[in-house]
């Protein structure tokens, strides 16, 4: 049996930029560039390369190792091969790590060289996360309610990294802001998670929603999203405004309370409704955000 001839570089590319799920890449630059930026109040080198480097090369390393690690289930899946990630050629595989790790490496170096030992730790742990999600040995998303919160983990990390990183002053009302995003995450991963458990089940890989089932991880989502917005209300004006954005996502996540483990594949729906949501979100928190820098600049 021959071996399969090597893909083309426009074939490798395109396969990359899939597995990067660029529809996510503002879920993550996003709450770096506004929290670097709200704290230092300057545009400078550190932002811009910040910024690309939670736009691009940190969602490769997250998104790219998982399907490199998730092949099989992928396999099995039908919503794969678009916006949701790549169904990885085997050829690939090889290709997307080397790609995601020579990708990071300038970026985290200079991070490094400008950083603090704290910064240090945090950027360290926001990629340990990132990694030891998908790769064994740790595996974490197969370890239920330890992936929701590796998942969100991903996604707040960047916002405290940047704080960090700009010396940030830690107070109540900042501390309940990343409470909140934390626990969006979760309740993101969670739901999303639903979508799969046939396909994880097949394929032999544990997650919250194939440990609780199907209606247990909705409920527990929408719990999560009410949370985030309670928690939004202890934030300094205008953030409490922003605990009406948690509305939407129940929303959107209500029809599906009552999904049995065998349709939980209709929760897709949602989970597309989902993905747009956040960039409707995203425009209301800039809207906020710019009020808070007019209103304490």
């Amino acid at each position: 049996m021959t071996a399969a001839p090597p893909l083309r570089a426009g074939a490798a590319a395109r396969q990359l930029l899939i597995a990067s799920r660029p529809v996510s890449w503002i879920n993550t630059a996003y709450p770096f560039a506004a929290a670097y930026l709200l704290t230092t109040r300057q545009v400078d080198a550190t932002l811009v390369i910040g910024t690309l480097f939670f736009l691009v090369p940190y969602n490769l390393a997250m998104y790219g190792i998982n399907d490199v690690f998730d092949y099989e289930s992928d396999l099995r899946n039908p919503r794969k091969g678009g916006a949701h990630g790549a169904v990885l050629d085997r050829r690939m595989h090889r290709v997307t790590l080397w790609a995601a790790g020579l990708l990071c490496l300038p970026f985290v170096a200079y991070l490094l060289v400008i950083g603090s030992p704290v910064s240090w730790l945090v950027l360290a742990a926001s990629l340990f996360f990132v990694v030891f999600y998908s790769a064994p040995p740790l595996r974490l998303k197969e370890r239920p309610f330890l992936d929701s919160a590796t998942s969100s983990i991903h996604f707040f990390s960047p916002a405290v990294y940047a704080l960090v990183l700009a010396g940030a002053t830690w107070t109540l009302p900042l501390v309940a802001l990343i409470v909140a995003f934390a626990l969006w995450g979760v309740a993101s991963h969670a739901f999303g998670a639903v979508q799969d458990v046939v396909a994880d089940r097949e394929a032999g890989i544990a997650s919250i929603a194939t440990a609780r089932g199907a209606r247990w991880t909705v409920r527990f989502a929408l719990a999560c999203y009410v949370a985030a917005g309670l928690a939004m209300l202890a934030t300094t004006w205008p953030g409490p405004l922003a605990a009406v954005l948690a509305i939407p996502y129940l929303v959107t996540v209500w029809p599906y309370r009552s999904v049995t483990d065998a349709d939980a594949a209709t929760a897709t729906g949602g989970w597309r409704r989902f993905l747009w949501l956040n960039q409707l979100s995203g425009f209301v928190v800039t809207l906020l955000l710019i009020w808070y820098a007019v209103l304490t600049g």
